[in-house]
């Protein structure tokens, strides 16, 4: 099993990469200057997303330094030890709905700590790429757009981010141990 994810892991981004543009030319799109006007527009999109940015970055910072982060880890951990999910993992599933660059960089030390072939490494990576900054997009992406009401999309959002975490770490198990 671990041979055949080894395999797409190696080949999937390659083959995405040498499909798009060759389907794009099949079906006539002119490649570069799709993406120039992507890029364009991208921009703009980056100039109106910075208020929500900063507001969100404000959030996050209060949320750890006031505590609060440590407090909900202080009662999760026992419930999920039992279980055998590994408590290092545990801030990971916290941080990532939150903040990308956050649970980057804590997906980063458990790594350095644990080794990127560990249990605790191999789920945090899983978890990073199975999951979203759902926070992050609701507040910046829809308050860019004008959008008020997303108590629904943050909702699925948030179960979407749990059945990540949870679908990782049983994913991992069964294709590691």
């Amino acid at each position: 099993m671990y041979a055949v994810v080894s395999l797409i892991s190696a080949w999937a981004i390659p083959v995405i990469i040498v499909f798009i543009p060759l389907y794009a030319a099949y079906r006539k799109v002119p490649v570069y200057e799709s993406f120039v006007d992507g890029a364009k527009d991208g921009f703009d999109t980056a100039i109106k997303i910075i208020p929500h940015l900063v507001g969100m970055m404000v959030a996050i910072s209060i949320f750890r330094a006031s505590g609060a982060m440590e407090l909900m880890l202080g009662w999760m951990r026992p419930l999920l030890s039992r279980i055998g999910v590994p408590s290092e993992v545990l801030p990971l599933a916290i941080l990532r709905p939150i903040s990308g660059a956050g649970s980057l960089a804590f997906t980063t030390d458990l790594i350095r700590q644990f080794g990127p072939d560990s249990m605790i490494g191999r789920i945090a990576s899983t978890v990073q790429g199975s999951t979203d900054t759902t926070l992050y997009v609701i507040t910046v992406y829809f308050g860019a757009i004008g959008i008020r009401k997303a108590s629904y999309a943050l909702k699925v959002g948030l179960v979407s981010d749990l059945i990540g975490f949870i679908a990782s770490i049983v994913v991992c198990y069964l294709v590691f141990t």
